[in-house]
Parts: C-alpha cells; sequence; structure tokens
C-alpha cells in the first residue's frame, strides 16, 4: 500500500478499503462527462479490479483516481475527480505527480490517459499529446518504438521482366 501526505495535511491512500464507493460512484455516475451513468456495480467492480488512489482531508474522501496496470510496463491512468468543493487547491496536480511517481517506482514506464478538459493539469506533471486534442502520454521508455511513420513513404520496387 501507498501513501503520501501533503504539508497541508490531505493524505492519499491506495489502501482500497478507504474508498467511500457510495461517494466515488455519485461523483462519477452524475459529474464526470466520461462515467455519466455508471452503475455503482461497474464502479465497484473496476475499483476492484484497479490500483485505487483516494485522497481525503480530515478522514473524508476528497478526489479518487484509478489505474489499470501490469505494475511492470504500463499503466492506464482514468476516473481523476476532484470535488468541485476542493478544487483549485492543485490537489489535481498533485494526485497526477504521486500516481506517476508511484507507478514508475513500480518499474511501469508508460501511463497513458484521456481528456477532453484537462491537459493543462497533466502537462504540468509530463504528459504530452499522443494524438492532438484527446490523448496524453508520459513516455518514459528507453527506446521509442518503431512504427514506420517516421519518415516519408518510399518509391515503391518495380520489377521489370
Amino acid at each position: 500500500m501507498f501513501t503520501l501526505t501533503r504539508d497541508d495535511g490531505y493524505l492519499l491512500s491506495t489502501d482500497p478499503d478507504r474508498i467511500d464507493l457510495d461517494r466515488v460512484h455519485r461523483w462519477l455516475s452524475t459529474d464526470a462527462y466520461w462515467a455519466l451513468g455508471r452503475s455503482r456495480e461497474t464502479v465497484a467492480a473496476s475499483f476492484a479490479n484497479s490500483i485505487p488512489y483516494g485522497v481525503y482531508a480530515g478522514g473524508e474522501q476528497v478526489a479518487v483516481a484509478r489505474v489499470i496496470t501490469d505494475r511492470a510496463t504500463f499503466a492506464w491512468l482514468c476516473d481523476v475527480y476532484v470535488a468541485p468543493s476542493e478544487r483549485g487547491r492543485g490537489l489535481g496536480t498533485w494526485l497526477a505527480t504521486a500516481v506517476r511517481d508511484h507507478l514508475a517506482g513500480l518499474g511501469v514506464r508508460r501511463i497513458l490517459l484521456a481528456t477532453l478538459d484537462a491537459h493543462g493539469v497533466y502537462a504540468k506533471v509530463g504528459f504530452t499529446p499522443v494524438e492532438p486534442g484527446l490523448w496524453m502520454e508520459w513516455d518514459r521508455r528507453p527506446v521509442k518504438p518503431v512504427t514506420g511513420k517516421e519518415h516519408p513513404p518510399a518509391t515503391p520496387l518495380t520489377v521489370e521482366g
């Protein structure tokens, strides 16, 4: 289990027993554009099969994120949500930084996420666009994969006979 405390008292924990699923379900299913209408059962299953990151103030949950990962090479950061009453205090940036650092400590070299409206938050902690306007990634792989798209296509070879 991973825990971290901010100087102003906010506590981050990956303890799944601390996640307030009723609160998280309400946040996601009613206020998060990517999860509107998501059932409580789906929220419960998704968190049970992920690394949950809860942020707490005075014992009350005020933010959440979850990560789907193999805990070795790759992770998908999703369901990042900060309660409206806690926004503007840097919690989103702190949460994203803590997740990134925790996963890097496990050896994860690539974290992906999708966002429509929080590019600036993730850019502050090293995420960069993959596909402009939607996808972003934090890519720490020492060798970039060759995709064949790095150079213009060559003239096709022809055989004359």
